[in-house]
């Protein structure tokens, strides 16, 4: 090759090069985030359009490919947010009225002012009281619970004056588990029965006077393996039977103070997972485990 064509053939690909550097800067502005965010993902999309300051220049070869993209984007993104949106609901169990079986009486008391233990502000409560054949009990709820009696349907229905506020909406729903139990249990009452499982593992009530804490209280003394027994004071308004050494029976009108007390009782014994030994309430059961073999 001649000194004279090898110096076309460099002007050639010199001319060459400037054009394609032309066709490169010749681009439109388009914000970082919009360059990522088809092929990376939104969540890199929106950590880029954070920190970028401004636009930067796109070749306009790519233009094409980014126009294309850009409407689905927008509408997956529509999308998302129509199928995000849901209207707000009352409380299933607090809008279902609860029947008052025969015998029962049910009154509400005007709204007294209480001190709050954790905000130390007054708050109004009014009290509910349910009476029948085996006793008497009383709840307090807010103020903004609405209680309203059917006598010739024989319901009581539930509602509160802001049902699309968190806490009401939230304490709708307590209130009404809470009175049905106090109706069921002045009607028909409620009962736990507890199980010893384990060798050795006995229960019978019976009397301490040196530690009463109300006259005639009795106590539960269970056998459960360590070198005393265990004493556990039965409360008040609660009866315990034992008809059989391993079967302890618990009956009451409050549901809360029964299982309360069947909860002590088992946390002196908790069911292992190894020999299925310990204190069972009602139909709990418990997985066994395989012991490990080294």
């Amino acid at each position: 090759m001649t000194k004279r064509e090898k110096l076309s053939s460099i002007s050639l690909s010199t001319s060459f090069n400037e054009s394609i550097l032309l066709h490169a800067t010749a681009a439109i502005s388009i914000p970082m985030a919009a360059i990522f965010t088809p092929s990376r993902g939104r969540a890199i999309g929106r950590a880029i359009a954070a920190s970028s300051s401004g636009p930067v220049n796109l070749p306009s070869f790519l233009v094409p490919a980014w126009q294309a993209t850009a409407p689905k984007i927008a509408s997956s993104r529509a999308s998302t947010a129509l199928f995000s949106t849901t209207s707000k609901r009352p409380s299933k169990l607090g809008r279902t009225p609860l029947s008052i079986p025969p015998g029962v009486e049910l009154s509400v008391g005007q709204p007294v002012a209480n001190k709050d233990l954790t905000s130390y502000k007054k708050v109004y409560k009014k009290t509910i009281t349910v009476k029948g054949p085996l006793g008497e009990l009383e709840l307090k709820v807010p103020e903004y619970v609405q209680v309203t009696q059917d006598p010739e349907a024989k319901v009581v229905s539930l509602n509160v004056q802001d049902t699309d506020a968190k806490d009401q909406k939230a304490m709708w729903g307590t209130t009404w588990s809470y009175l049905k139990n106090y109706i069921m249990g002045v009607s028909e009452g409620h009962t736990a029965i507890l199980r010893l499982v384990g060798v050795g593992y006995r229960a019978s009530v019976e009397e301490r006077g040196a530690k009463e804490e109300f006259p005639g209280q009795r106590f539960l003394c269970l056998k459960l393996g360590f070198t005393h027994p265990v004493e556990e004071g039965i409360p008040r308004g609660v009866t315990v039977t034992t008809p059989a050494p391993t079967r302890i029976l618990i009956e009451g009108i409050d549901r809360e103070t029964i299982m309360s007390f069947a909860g002590r009782v088992r946390m002196w014994r908790p069911p292992e997972p190894y020999k299925g030994k310990g204190v069972f309430i009602n139909d709990q059961t418990i997985k066994l485990k395989q012991k490990k073999i080294k």
